[in-house]
């Protein structure tokens, strides 16, 4: 009776105890995990006291003061007498008489104007977020057109002039380049702030805080000039990024560029440092303040994160941190100027963008998470979940799941925060963008989420209120003008694609996981209009990599234990796929004559790219790797040191990979089937 009980209440608290695996196979959370996942929840249920406690709890936690609702439809502000009179106090101003449905507690009517209103009733005030019916779009921006663009890595860009790793302004010049020459699009990888005293730290997709960037991508010189923003000599750099020494590097040449500016600054600059300051505020001033105080203790014990500075310091509000912060105002002050110079930079990349006649310009990325000991958990812990990690159940890919060591937000916080971080997120990514990808996002639905000290098999799934969240992202989207892709790629659950794409959302489709049940792979005008269409992406090898099989040939590599003939079928499936891949290629008028060998790569590279560009997406987007018949994947999910992840550099500047004889094809193909 117990087990019901208790599988009862985890349900109450959006813990999923019914679910399907990637097969389409039913499965069910174990009691124990249940225990562990309500726990870290706040919600202790090992004893039938705990949770009769737990469930009291939960019982009396309070309506929200924010609900959403969609334009022109009737809303139900919780907790709302039915049949009371309320007053809407618009954002412009404007004060609307609402009445509410004696029998349902509904507004009789809808409200019109999207935005972000006040509601007064029976003695509450209630924020009623009101959504277009769907997130802005191409249809917005370039109506009826189809359109291509590029995705790189940002430290793997090179400009004219060296330094060991690709920076905002390299963005800008690199964005410049591909729109002169048709591309409407430029995806990039996260840019949020990492750690900056930990040069090990530079995965883009494990932050210490989403709501800033990360300070290395500053490029002073287009913000304060050539002298003021000189960074001094910069080594080229090799084929991989040398974190360890560029990162350290880089920053002791941006103290270099502080000193001067506060000696040399003109009053405009200063006011404009200023200005930025105060609209950042006090996240502004907390994110210096970790940045500061995690510096002076990584430096003198290698602490990787608040939980080990000392605990006087693990309050962000403590009297010591106030302290502190007296005490090294000026390294607080260096932080806040670098985030000012990131901002700067990459909104001046945005501009370069458009200015190349880009209609979209840049596309931004949300991580899916954020680092447990880092800036946001630090100073905004009542956002985020506590004791869980997330990660993802058994694939076809993990086939014993995955705990990503990040967290993310408390859909209880949520809910009681009027969704701030989540807003927050949203609008630091949408800032200087023309486009956003969200991470991971069959999120907005449930998050595969493991207790810490337990394997990534012993997780479950914890649902999220997909409805608001797509409704705040609708709001955002139109008031930043940026169209929004949802990375939709894994298990995921029944319906939520087409929720997605109601919600005006594009999913992503990729080349290598279109094949149906046969295995032969979808027509390019099987492919939605709706989607994002790719060859890969950057957890995936390139198409010249998977036709070799360097994918296999790394996985053979890290796994010694693979048996013979478990290596020998990896091999006989992909050669199946190679024929199954060519064979649509020629079907659809982009390659003819018999399947090349794996080791005649560009032959075939040349056809994806026709075949992308050839399908019925509005968008495809084409990583850069492909379009320069590259082998080597960005990322080897799965992998820290054995593979060089995030490392690898571009050969060399946009104008001269461009113009060469390979990609300047590639690129023609593009244009001649998706013209701007």
């Amino acid at each position: 009776m117990i087990d019901a009980e208790l599988e009862a209440f985890a349900t109450e608290a959006g813990v999923l105890v019914e679910w399907d695996d990637v097969h389409g196979k039913p499965c069910r959370t174990p009691p124990q995990t249940l225990r562990s996942v309500l726990a870290a929840l706040g919600l202790p249920a090992s004893t039938p006291a705990e949770l009769k406690e737990s469930r009291a709890r939960l019982a009396a936690t309070p309506s929200p003061d924010f609900i959403t609702a969609q334009v022109g439809q009737p809303f139900r502000p919780v907790g709302g007498p039915c049949g009371a009179q309320a007053r809407l106090r618009l954002e412009d101003g404007e004060v609307l008489d609402i009445a509410l449905d004696p029998q349902t507690g509904f507004t009789r009517q809808g409200v019109d104007v999207p935005g972000y209103h006040r509601l007064e009733v029976a003695g509450r005030e209630i924020t009623v977020a009101v959504a277009p019916p769907r997130a802005f779009g191409l249809d917005d921006l370039a109506p009826h057109q189809r359109l291509w663009g590029l995705a790189v890595q940002l430290y793997a860009l090179r400009g004219r002039d060296p330094r060991p790793f690709g920076d905002f302004g390299d963005l800008a010049g690199f964005a410049d380049a591909a729109g002169r020459r048709g591309a409407a699009a430029l995806a990039i990888s996260p840019v949020h702030a990492l750690f900056a005293a930990d040069a090990e730290r530079f995965s883009p997709y494990a932050p210490s805080s989403r709501l800033f960037l990360n300070g290395l991508y500053a490029d002073p010189a287009a913000v304060l000039g050539d002298q003021l923003g000189d960074l001094g000599h910069q080594p080229a750099g090799g084929d991989l990024v040398a974190w360890s020494s560029a990162i350290p590097a880089r920053w002791a040449a941006l103290r270099r560029v502080h000193a001067r500016f506060k000696a040399e600054a003109s009053a405009d600059l200063r006011a404009d440092l200023q200005s930025f300051t105060t609209q950042g505020g006090e996240d502004l001033r907390g994110h210096a303040r970790f940045e500061a105080i995690h510096g002076a203790f990584f430096a003198r014990d290698g602490a990787r994160g608040w939980p080990e500075w000392p605990a006087d310091l693990h309050d962000a509000a403590s009297p010591a941190v106030a302290a502190f912060a007296a005490e090294h105002g000026d390294e607080i002050d260096f932080h806040i100027f670098v985030q000012w110079l990131a901002d700067r930079s990459l909104a001046r990349a945005q501009h370069a963008a458009r200015a190349a006649g880009m209609p979209v310009g840049l596309i931004t990325d949300v991580a899916v998470g954020m680092d447990p000991g880092g800036s946001h958990a630090w100073s905004r812990p009542q956002d985020l979940l506590a004791g869980l990690n997330i990660g993802a159940p058994p694939d076809a890919f993990q086939a014993n799941g995955q705990d990503w060591g990040v967290t993310t937000f408390s859909p209880r916080a949520l809910a009681a925060s009027g969704y701030a971080g989540f807003l927050a997120t949203l609008r630091s990514a949408m800032r200087h963008a023309g486009g956003v990808r969200i991470d991971h996002i069959l999120g907005l639905r449930r998050l595969w989420v493991v207790p810490h000290g337990a394997g990534p098999t012993e997780g479950a799934y914890l649902t999220y209120p997909m409805q608001d969240l797509m409704r705040l992202i609708a709001i955002e989207s139109h008031r930043h003008g940026v169209l929004v892709v949802g990375e939709d790629l894994g298990t995921v659950p029944p319906g939520l694609r087409e929720t997605l794409a109601a919600g005006g959302v594009r999913g992503m489709q990729v080349l290598l996981f279109e094949q149906d049940e046969t295995g032969a792979f979808k027509a390019p005008e099987q492919w939605s209009p709706r989607a994002c269409a790719m060859t890969t992406t950057h957890d995936l090898p390139p198409i010249a990599g998977w036709w070799r099989g360097t994918d296999i040939d790394w996985r053979v590599r890290l796994q010694p234990d693979l048996t013979v003939d478990e290596v020998t079928a990896l091999r006989s499936e992909r050669e199946t796929q190679r024929t199954a891949l060519w064979a649509a290629f020629c079907k659809a008028g982009c390659a003819e004559g018999d399947r090349p060998s794996a080791e005649k790569t560009g032959v075939v590279v040349d056809a994806a790219i026709d075949f992308l560009a050839r399908t019925s997406a509005e968008l495809a987007i084409l990583p850069i790797e492909d379009l320069l018949g590259l082998e080597a994947q960005p990322n080897l999910p799965g992998t820290t040191t054995e593979h060089p992840n995030w490392r690898r550099r571009l050969a060399g500047p946009a104008g001269a990979l461009f113009d060469a004889p390979g990609p300047a094809g590639r690129i023609a193909s593009l244009n001649k089937e998706r013209p701007r």
